[in-house]
């Protein structure tokens, strides 16, 4: 996506996004976008990103990047569920403020349950109470407030799930123990998953940009701390980005002596046409991000339907299958995997077009 040399309206016909919409309250400080990819399946749903944008451009290629992967999620996963986006322009740290967050929710509340608002970069639970004060189009609110609570715990399940079927794609069977995976970034998510590696005795090397952050979670679970910058040239069995997006770009592939490329981080793939070319030369094989990092999109589902914890680990689970599928149907018909998971999930939306006329 290139905004500066396209008018926003052909990058939204190159995806088929629906619908764009935006915000200006000059008197609380608020500059918001909302992304609409399709409404197929369901309404759509998407994290709020505060992020200081550099400029609108970029945050408005943001928007549109993570709802269409939104709308893929939801489809691979099974879910009644669109694909949506919101970002805020400004500095989550300093800019921030309730009535910021409120009159975001008012804004929301003005789309009329076409977009219903979850966590993403630089937004928390509390900013989702405030929003919440406003309107009813959220998931992912606390237990307290009959929310589904923490969705990081499903998020890492369902890339544990999804690095388990990649392993079994490459050698033969599922097993952990022994396999190295170097994750980067141990926020909450990566936290979860290295705890779940080392339940199942894989070497796991972690790496974090706040280096205290890595060092207590290393010495937490007895992982291996190594350098942030050049996490994904170690020698593993899988390279398990869970930070920003970005990290697999035709700079950093060559560079790659990973087997397996599964992690949590959202859009991952950097120059994606070049990139997925090189991963496939370099015999890398990537389980793309919107097949595995479903998880907390599962949880927010789970809130909305009114499912408990039982029934969401059921359906994270079969990232599991949907995993094996993808990778078998790419095997099969020799594309990439990315061509494969992006094929069966607009196969789906397809076939349900037919019954929503």
């Amino acid at each position: 996506m290139d905004i500066h040399n396209n008018s926003v309206f052909e990058l939204m016909r190159a995806e088929g996004h629906q619908d764009l919409f935006f915000c200006n309250d000059s008197e609380v400080g608020l500059k918001a976008i909302v992304a609409i990819h399709d409404t197929t399946l369901g309404p759509a749903i998407g994290g709020v990103r505060m992020l200081p944008y550099a400029n609108e451009a970029e945050a408005i290629e943001d928007a549109l990047r993570l709802s269409r992967a939104i709308t893929y999620k939801s489809s691979l996963a099974g879910l009644n569920l669109g694909g949506g986006c919101a970002v805020i322009i400004g500095n989550n740290r300093t800019e921030k403020t309730e009535v910021l967050m409120r009159r975001f929710g008012k804004f929301i509340e003005g789309l009329s349950g076409s977009f219903i608002a979850s966590i993403d970069v630089g937004t928390t639970q509390k900013d989702l109470e405030y929003i919440h004060s406003e309107t009813n189009y959220v998931a992912g609110l606390p237990e307290y407030m009959n929310g589904g609570g923490d969705t990081t715990f499903f998020a890492a399940r369902g890339v544990f799930y999804g690095i388990k079927a990649a392993i079994k794609e490459v050698y033969g069977d599922d097993s952990l123990a022994g396999r190295k995976v170097a994750v980067q970034g141990v926020g909450s998510v990566g936290e979860h998953l290295v705890a779940m590696l080392r339940n199942e005795n894989a070497r796991v090397y972690v790496s974090d940009m706040t280096e205290e952050r890595k060092m207590k979670v290393a010495s937490k679970y007895k992982a291996e701390p190594i350098q942030y910058s050049s996490s994904y040239e170690l020698d593993v069995d899988v390279y398990a980005p869970c930070a920003l997006g970005g990290t697999v770009n035709p700079d950093t592939v060559p560079k790659m002596r990973c087997k397996i490329i599964a992690g949590s981080a959202n859009n991952q793939l950097k120059e994606e046409a070049e990139t997925i070319q090189l991963l496939k030369e370099n015999n890398i094989l990537y389980t793309p991000d919107f097949l595995i990092n479903s998880g907390a999109l599962i949880s927010c589902y789970s809130e909305l339907e009114g499912y408990g914890n039982e029934r969401t680990e059921a359906l994270v689970r079969n990232i599991y299958s949907a995993t094996r599928h993808v990778l078998q149907s790419a095997r099969e018909e020799n594309i990439t995997t990315f061509e494969a998971a992006k094929q069966l999930a607009e196969q789906r939306i397809a076939s349900m077009k037919k019954i929503s006329r």
